[in-house]
């Protein structure tokens, strides 16, 4: 995204804040051990390691959760907050990483099957200062919205219909 761009967007936005309302969906439908997940125009798939069910056919739902936060770093850095704050970056790579116990998948013992110990580990190639990736690393975590709903977790309305045979 050039700053061009990101400014004409941002005095759209300004002057017609609808504009900038949205949403987003994404549909999961099973297929075989996997599950297939579609938005718009883009389609990819999930799957279960074999030692839970699955047939190791894709990442797990956990490694795209993960590659949700470390793309979203990577993206918002390069092409969104560097050109609104002025600096160059050559590469930014991320790695997120998780731990779990995956016996409470199972129900086994009075495990609970959370993710613990979240990491992203940001890697900045730039002539810029440490002063300016630091100020850049702090805007984008007030602005991205994958780190915020990790960070603060909000409650998820669940809603279940059964369409019977």
């Amino acid at each position: 995204m050039t700053l061009d761009v990101i400014q004409h967007t941002s005095r759209l936005w300004r002057a017609q804040p609808e504009k900038a309302q949205g949403s987003q969906s994404v549909t999961a439908v099973s297929e075989g051990s996997a599950a297939s997940f579609i938005s718009g125009d883009f389609s990819w798939r999930a799957d279960l390691s074999s030692a839970l069910g699955g047939g190791d056919s894709a990442p797990s739902p956990t490694a795209l959760l993960l590659s949700a936060l470390a793309g979203c770093v990577v993206l918002i850095l390069r092409d969104l907050l560097a050109p609104q704050l002025g600096v160059t970056l050559r590469s930014v790579k991320a790695t997120a990483s998780c731990e779990s116990d995956d016996r409470g998948l199972l129900g086994i013992g009075q495990i609970v099957a959370e993710l613990r110990n979240i990491a992203l580990k940001v890697e900045i190639d730039s002539p810029s200062p440490q002063e300016k990736i630091d100020a850049l690393i702090a805007v984008w975590r007030q602005r991205c919205p994958v780190y915020l709903a990790l960070a603060r977790p909000q409650d998820v309305e669940v809603s279940v219909s059964l369409r019977a045979a």
